[in-house]
């Protein structure tokens, strides 16, 4: 299998445990890698033989910005179902959250998950 991926997106959303972070919102960044077979793109050269990035990307702003989730691990699981649709097979998707209300220092939290399409 093949893949294709979206490395390090910025959003802007509304997510966190605490009602501050649900009301003032933060960044967010995001990287998603899809499971495909590319092979037909690959010989034709055609985009309607392969994944449409700018689609997945627009999917997946939707979710990190118009949707509100208490948890990394909720918002990497819907942004999963969102691209995980026609031709891909998996996906794995990585959620950071560079400003994390934790007394001490970090570079951020970050929140993996993978999912498959039932067959």
């Amino acid at each position: 299998m093949d893949r294709i991926l979206l490395h390090n997106m910025k959003f802007y959303g509304f997510h966190g445990v605490s009602e501050h972070e649900r009301e003032m919102g933060q960044r967010f960044e995001v990287d998603v890698e899809l499971t495909l077979d590319l092979a037909k793109a690959g010989e034709s050269d055609e985009l309607a033989d392969t994944l449409d990035y700018t689609a997945v990307y627009e999917a997946i702003r939707a979710v990190v910005e118009n949707a509100k989730f208490r948890l990394l691990e909720a918002l990497a699981a819907s942004v999963a179902a969102a691209v995980l649709k026609g031709s891909v097979a998996a996906a794995t998707v990585r959620v950071r959250k560079p400003s994390v209300p934790i007394r001490g220092q970090l570079d951020y939290v970050q929140v993996e998950v993978t999912r498959s399409r039932q067959r």
